[in-house]
């Protein structure tokens, strides 16, 4: 019979080594990328037996789901505002969604490289990945935005899609060669052009929310 002790032994053993995977998996996807990831290279690389990923997370498609949850957890913790502050328009939702997902992108190599992977080299896994991050972030963003209504007359979807396009570009343009278009993004006096920059958009893009 095991004991209570043990029994709680054994879970934090389990919930430690299951931790070690996903981050050993999110290792091999930051610095090999997708075409190496697979069961063997993560079990080398958390040092444990593979069976242990088939036994915690049933396969490959198991531990896909964790890394898209863990991610997904990421994105949220670096798009929280401080305080207990909320917009109070959907305009002020947008340009701090927007904002904080630059701020996300900046500060997460990983995250980073993962959006240009699902773009350059899609394959089962990235697209497991991008609908299980996908599908956690778009809960998180709805309950934020909460009953704050959609401005009549623009077309959000399309705004927003730009945007957050617009996001993504420019922080793997600075990754790969320090600017875009002639717009150094290096210092932290570049990047605060491009907010103010970003948060003009948004601000004309929905005018009527705007005093």
């Amino acid at each position: 019979m095991v004991s209570v002790a043990n029994a709680s032994r054994i879970k934090r053993d389990r919930a430690g080594t299951e931790d070690g995977i996903v981050e050993a998996a999110k290792l091999v996807l930051a610095e090999e990328g997708f075409s190496a990831f697979g069961i063997n290279a993560i079990a080398r690389r958390a040092g444990c037996d593979k069976q242990l990923i088939y036994r915690y997370f049933g396969g490959l498609d198991g531990l896909v789901d964790a890394i898209g949850n863990d991610l997904a957890d990421l994105f949220q913790e670096l798009m929280e505002e401080p305080g207990d502050s909320a917009s109070v328009t959907y305009a002020a939702f947008v340009e701090h969604l927007v904002l904080a997902l630059l701020t996300a992108f900046r500060r997460s190599d990983l995250l980073l490289r993962i959006a240009a992977w699902e773009v350059l080299d899609p394959s089962p896994v990235t697209r497991r990945l991008a609908d299980v991050r996908g599908r956690a972030l778009g809960a998180w963003i709805q309950a934020r935005r909460g009953s704050l209504a959609v401005p009549g007359g623009v077309d959000s979807g399309a705004i927003n899609a730009v945007l957050i396009a617009a996001v993504q570009h420019l922080a793997l343009s600075a990754r790969a060669v320090g600017g875009f278009s002639g717009v150094a993004l290096d210092s932290d006096a570049d990047w605060q052009r491009i907010e103010d920059t970003l948060r003009t958009l948004v601000r004309n893009s929905y005018p009527e929310q705007r005093s």
